[in-house]
């Protein structure tokens, strides 16, 4: 049984479609639900010759995704369920498994859009299946289309 759920929100709609499936999920297992947000290391923080740095930009980008935690965590009060979360910053599947060590989850849900064009697809690859991979416990992937 499933007593600590992890959710990666990212705010999408796949991201929205697996807050519902979870909110499901914690209800029928008794579970604790943790949300993470993930800032990934981007080239607009580090800079194009990799010594650039902005403080002001990474607060900014910060500021979003504590925004986008936030709305989750609050979609959860209001059905009922109480959740903690945390954003992080670094590469999305090093930071989810390691937080999902750090709180020995049980399952880490996360949202999945199917993507038309191989362009796309390789672009922007895949979190899902990479997580898949490296995952201490199970994965679910919510697939909205």
């Amino acid at each position: 049984m499933y007593k600590r759920i992890l959710l990666a929100y990212d705010g999408s709609d796949s991201g929205q479609k697996a807050l519902l499936d979870c909110q499901d999920l914690a209800q029928w297992s008794q579970s604790e639900l943790f949300l993470v947000a993930v800032m990934p290391l981007s080239m607009s923080l580090v800079g194009l010759e990799g010594g650039v740095y902005s403080r002001e930009v990474e607060e900014s980008e910060k500021k979003k995704y504590q925004a986008v935690l936030d709305d989750g965590l609050r979609r959860l009060s209001r059905s009922g369920h109480k959740a903690s979360g945390e954003v992080m910053v670094g590469e999305t599947v090093d930071e989810i498994t390691r937080y999902a060590k750090q709180i020995d989850a049980n399952l880490i849900v996360v949202g999945h859009k199917h993507l038309d064009s191989w362009a796309a697809r390789w672009w922007r690859g895949s979190i899902s299946g990479a997580l898949i991979e490296h995952a201490p416990c199970s994965v679910l992937v919510v697939i909205i289309h």
